[in-house]
């Protein structure tokens, strides 16, 4: 997505190749990265199962009445005098877990203030994610990258899906994405809200249940530049030098912050998570909120 950012140049096709090879070859790192934080911070976490129609067991619950006599389990019943028993199932109806992270060329930005990339910092929170959602039984997939599946190794998988993937400057096609489902989307957002909101909006009207995490480098929110500074965006080339930096930074502050608090509201309102991860942060701050926004839905029944 556009951004105005410290010196780079124009996209062209050789650089996007030259950017899915060096992708290519930090993606296994970025694997071992996303592990570690699902292990530092899965301790007590359960899967987001719940009944419904399906062929695992998942519990035995009281009997209510007017349910159909057929769903008693009448070994279980015979156990107590005074009761009937239900055995549920679990749910295991066609739903799918579609994550997508940005990879166009702002999200190579790292400022001194940060250790990684905005792109490696999205690469690790999808592939944390799968690596959770999967151990936990859910269905994943990539939209235009990989059909839905499920398996115990499923970060893993996604990792080789996204090493040998094509260049991608642009949005992801979510048509294939039905109702019910849910959807993780992971970009630093830098285009106008009206655009995205228009990329997004199907979604929305769908039913689809999204979570948007925002990637920002501090110093994207700080503007922490003075002096002659020569600015150029990373998609086009287009090009900005300001004699003193410095007097930009008020404004320029302020429409950053309240192009993020327009997206924010806006997935708030058609009732979506919007989560920020700074790459000077922890990893795991953004893994915890989009878990738990996913696990709060689920039990409420959405």
């Amino acid at each position: 997505m556009a951004r105005i950012g410290e010196v780079t140049t124009p996209v062209s096709t050789e650089d996007a190749l030259v950017r899915a090879r060096t992708r290519a070859a930090l993606v296994p790192d970025l694997l071992v990265e996303a592990r570690r934080v699902v292990n530092n911070v899965i301790a007590g976490w359960h899967g987001r199962r719940r009944r419904g129609i399906g062929e695992n067991f998942w519990q035995f619950r009281p009997y209510v009445e007017g349910e159909a006599v057929a769903r008693i389990d009448w070994r279980r019943s015979a156990r107590e005098e005074d009761h009937l028993y239900v055995r549920d199932r679990e749910w295991e109806a066609a739903h799918t877990v579609w994550l997508w992270a940005d990879r166009s060329p702002s999200m190579l930005y790292r400022s001194g203030q940060a250790e990684v990339s905005k792109e490696s910092r999205a690469l690790v929170l999808i592939l944390s994610l799968a690596e959770l959602l999967s151990r936990s039984g859910e269905r994943i997939a990539w939209p235009g990258l990989t059909d839905p599946f499920a398996a115990r190794n499923g970060a893993e998988r996604l990792a080789q899906y996204i090493s040998h993937a094509e260049p991608d400057t642009g949005r992801a096609d979510f048509s294939q994405v039905r109702r019910f489902s849910d959807v993780v989307i992971v970009g630093d957002f830098l285009d106008p809200p009206e655009e995205i909101m228009r990329w997004l909006d199907p979604l929305a009207r769908r039913g689809t249940r999204a979570h948007l995490i925002e990637v920002a480098d501090p110093a994207e929110e700080t503007f922490p530049y003075s002096g002659r500074t020569e600015f150029r965006d990373p998609e086009t080339g287009a090009r900005l030098t300001a004699g003193r930096a410095e007097t930009l930074g008020e404004d320029y502050r302020r429409l950053y912050l309240a192009r993020r608090e327009e997206l924010s509201r806006w997935a708030k309102k058609v009732g979506w998570s919007y989560t920020v991860n700074h790459t000077d942060r922890l990893a795991s701050e953004a893994l915890i909120r989009v878990h738990t926004a996913m696990t709060a839905e689920m039990d409420a029944g959405r």
